[in-house]
């Protein structure tokens, strides 16, 4: 499982021209599943990023979580994120897993945060084309790879 995780002021995702959600501060988290992925992974993305220290305190220093600041959260899933390119210039999306697999764990996921963090989580919709809009704070973007936990 993958996720990008970014520090934002604001996001948005919107589908057939409707606003799904709408965030302010907090985090924007794009979510890859892969077809190996499972609970384990979930529970190790979530207890992570509820508690990853990007915000910052008085200092000036990332030292606050999203649940520190109050912040809102918003989960897009990404199948992308397991994007083969080693090969010619197509992309290869064989690796993420199908939507069978993929829409238990997205949900999974989402509960999940919405517990570690005690904040609401806000989605986009699962394989739909969203357009999603959002104020990179800092910028701060930060790479998780739940087979990269060991």
């Amino acid at each position: 499982m993958r996720v990008v995780v970014q520090r934002v002021s604001a996001a948005s995702v919107t589908i057939d021209n409707l606003e799904k959600s709408r965030i302010g501060r907090g985090l924007l988290i794009l979510l890859g599943i892969e077809h190996d992925d499972g609970p384990e992974d979930v529970a190790w993305l979530c207890k992570k990023i509820a508690a990853l220290r990007i915000f910052s305190d008085e200092a000036g220093l990332m030292n606050r979580s999203v649940q520190d600041i109050g912040g809102e959260v918003l989960v897009i899933s990404q199948f992308t994120l397991y994007a083969g390119t080693k090969k010619g210039n197509r992309p290869s999306f064989i690796r993420a897993a199908r939507p069978e697999t993929a829409i238990p764990l997205y949900e999974a996921f989402v509960e999940m945060l919405e517990r570690e963090s005690g904040l609401p989580v806000y989605t986009g919709s699962f394989g739909a084309d969203m357009q999603v809009a959002l104020v990179n704070d800092g910028p701060v973007t930060i790479w998780m790879d739940s087979r990269a936990r060991e």
